[in-house]
């Protein structure tokens, strides 16, 4: 848990932690700055985020970190709220969310990402990821193979879902996502 800090963390691997009530499984980040290079987030739990939370203007910045199998109702992979996270070169694989994001979640978010993959990751809306009043800069990115489920009939965006957001996509691809309902690619809703 970091609050107010500034950690540097390389080639860390932070797997089976659990927040089952709350947030960030393996790592919770408030209004901190950490920097992670070649880390790893395999198999966390968590209500939000099940890798990794960020929250209270929190600017993580990561660099060649994978995030796999992490399971939460919300952010399966990462959770982003009212934060703006840097990710290069990251990888976002087989994490699942019982609701919103199986790969990542933003919320009142600014992420940048440059260069990321989602793929095989999972949730009820926007499989790869969910965007709820957020506006990330996406470049070079790809999302591949993600789904959403069939839970209380939402079911859309399997590579990517906007509600109320701006995104910028810069040169990214989309391959092979699907939809339960609607936007198999990506769905832009109110």
């Amino acid at each position: 848990y970091n609050s107010s800090s500034s950690p540097t963390l390389t080639n860390c691997v932070f797997t089976e932690n659990t927040a089952t009530s709350y947030y960030g499984g393996g790592m919770y980040n408030s209004s901190s700055s950490p920097k992670l290079t070649n880390c790893t987030f395999t198999a966390n739990r968590a209500s939000c985020g099940g890798g990794a939370y960020n929250s209270s203007s929190s600017s993580s910045t990561l660099t060649n970190c994978m995030f796999t199998n992490n399971t939460a109702s919300y952010g399966g992979g990462m959770y982003n709220s009212s934060s703006s996270s840097t990710l290069t070169n990251c990888t976002f694989t087989k994490n699942t969310s019982y609701w919103e994001g199986g790969g990542l979640h933003n919320s009142s978010s600014s992420p940048t990402l440059i260069n990321c993959m989602f793929t095989e990751n999972a949730a009820n809306a926007g499989g790869g990821m969910y965007n709820a009043s957020s506006a990330p800069m996406l470049t070079n990115c790809i999302f591949a193979n993600n789904t959403t489920t069939n839970t209380s009939n939402m079911g859309e965006g399997g590579g990517i879902y906007n509600s109320s957001s701006s995104p910028t996509l810069i040169n990214c691809v989309f391959t092979d996502n699907a939809s339960t309902y609607y936007g198999g690619g990506m769905y832009n809703g109110i």
